[in-house]
């Protein structure tokens, strides 16, 4: 069975979805792929994973830099998807990673010669945990801002709170509605 609890913040509603001891998902309101592979969510405001959760996002609204690390996260999906959601776990705060530098990566990890950066871009798409597994900070190679199944509009202001510099990036001209 899977649990679910609401979170006020910042950039709006928050859901947060449990397996009882583990994180497994986290949506912004009206985020594409809501919900994802959690099924159907039993409300529990009560479980300890989810005040911790809450603590964390408390936190880094705050200002402060929690890690992923600091929670116990179990996202639900393939081999693939998991090395792509491990490699955004490790893109410090306030910084930003192209989908071709984590291609790179995981054909590494993957002994392939090559990775397809449209396939990490599904598999960050996919990234049932955003904000705590920050999908937000992958960009395009050119600079654009593409990409999040949240919003172009959440991203920019998850990126400003972390003090990102903007100015070296450009909002796509599609892909742009919340």
């Amino acid at each position: 069975m899977h649990y679910s609890t609401d979170y006020s913040s910042p950039v709006g509603m928050i859901t947060i979805a449990s397996d009882g001891e583990n994180i497994i998902g986290l949506w912004l309101e009206g985020q594409k792929y809501y919900g994802g592979t959690a099924g159907e969510l039993v409300q529990n405001d009560d479980l300890p994973v989810f005040a911790a959760a809450k603590t964390w996002l408390d936190r880094y609204f705050e200002g402060e830099k929690p890690t992923a690390s600091d929670l116990p996260l179990a996202p639900i999906g393939g081999e693939f998807r998991q090395a792509v959601w491990k490699i955004l776990c490790e893109i410090p705060y306030g910084e930003c990673i192209t989908y071709g530098d984590i291609a790179k990566k995981v054909a590494v990890q993957m002994n392939k010669p090559s990775m397809s950066g449209q396939a990490v871009g599904g598999a960050v798409g996919h990234n049932p945990i955003s904000i705590i597994i920050p999908c937000h900070r992958v960009v395009g190679s050119n600079g654009s801002l593409t990409g999040y199944a949240g919003g172009i509009a959440k991203k920019i202001e998850l990126l400003e709170h972390e003090g990102v510099d903007m100015s070296r990036f450009t909002v796509p001209s599609k892909g742009t509605a919340l």
